[in-house]
């Protein structure tokens, strides 16, 4: 089980805390700090069941400033949460194969039953 974290980020610690009373298998990927590559990103939106509009956090100022009202692909958006990533929605949790945004916190419940 891997779980994308921003430790400043409420529900990402509420999603932590879920995986914490529920497993000691787990590893922590600060992704500001240890940003995700474009093929990590494009491995984990299948496993999300989303495309990748449906990760970029829109309300963030550099998506505000830079890309709101612009036609991009898949394959742009990926890219942009690749070098910002800031911009993508968190935290995610990924275990087996399948994925889940931790928003709410309980939607992390999902991957151990």
């Amino acid at each position: 089980m891997r779980i994308y974290h921003n430790p400043m980020c409420r529900k990402s610690r509420q999603a932590l805390a879920i995986v914490e009373k529920n497993t000691s298998e787990f590893e922590i990927v600060e992704y500001l700090k240890n940003p995700l590559t474009v093929k990590e990103i494009k491995v984990l939106l299948p496993q999300l069941n989303i495309k990748a509009g449906e990760l970029v956090r829109t309300q963030e100022a550099i998506w505000k400033e830079k890309y709101k009202g612009k036609i991009l692909t898949d394959n742009e958006m990926i890219n942009i949460m690749a070098k910002n990533p800031k911009l993508i929605e968190r935290p995610i949790v990924e275990h087996n194969n399948k994925a889940v945004i931790g928003r709410p916190p309980e939607n992390v419940l999902s991957l151990f039953t």
